[in-house]
This record gives structure tokens, sequence and C-alpha cells, in this order.
């Protein structure tokens, strides 16, 4: 049975500004070994409580004017996977905490913004890694 405490279970994505997003995502392969995509480089791990189960952390750039970490203008933002994000915001909006905007649902999982007391904007997903699973592609490792 799926436990269903709403808390972040890890990281999810790491995700900053770039001059040039193209080029860093080359570099990063080139001399790094990643492997690269148009978003930057998804990596693949084992849960380590299923392991049967592949996760993914998603590493990307982004263009330096890019509004996605609005209202926060910070250089980077980290994206935490979360399980129960229903609850987790719940949790949070009676602690007083901002909420960004509604919960967005797509096939590879939900996804909802909140702000550090710092300014910083944090993604918060509801993973669906199957989906990811299925489409295939490389990954880092």
């Amino acid at each position: 049975m799926k436990e269903l405490t709403p808390k972040v279970t890890g990281i999810g994505g790491i995700f900053f500004r770039s001059k040039d997003p193209k080029k860093a995502r080359e570099w990063y392969h080139q001399h790094l070994g990643l492997a690269v995509n148009d978003y930057g480089s998804s990596f693949e791990f084992r849960n380590a409580h299923r392991p049967e189960e592949i996760n993914y952390l998603q590493w990307s750039p982004f263009d330096q004017g890019t509004d996605y970490f609005a209202p926060s203008e910070k250089e980077f933002m980290i994206n935490y996977r979360v399980q129960n994000i229903e609850g987790l915001l719940d949790n949070l909006r009676a602690k007083g905490v901002q909420i960004v905007g509604e919960i967005q649902s797509f096939d590879y999982g939900k996804f909802a913004h909140i702000m550090d007391p710092e300014g910083n904007k944090i993604e918060l997903w509801e993973p669906v890694d199957r989906v990811f699973t299925e489409m295939g592609g490389e990954t880092t490792k």
C-alpha cells in the first residue's frame, strides 16, 4: 500500500538560469558525460523502498530571461518529489506558506509551486515516473 503522508520524498529537479542553455547542455554533455535532450538531462535512479521502480531527477538550464522562476528573482529553482501533493499544500497553506498558482496535472505528474521565506520559488512534483520509463530515451546514470 502506498504511503499517503503529505511530505517530500526526494529531489526531483535542479533548474538554473543560463545565458545560453543549448551551449550549457552541450558543455555538460561533452565534458561531464551527461545524456542531454532539449530540456537538459534526466538522471535515472532506483527507488530505495521499491528497487524495481525507476525514478528520475531532471537537470535543466533555463534561458536567463525565463519567467518560470517568478516571482522569485533567484538564479535557480529546486524541484522536490512529493507524495500527496494536495494534502501537502493544505498543510502548507494552513501554516501560512505562500502558494504560487494552482496545481497543474500532466501525464507525468502533478506540479505546484510555493515560496520559501528567502524568496526562492520551490517546485513540488508528485511524479508518475513510469511515463518517463515508457517514453524511453537516453538518461544519465
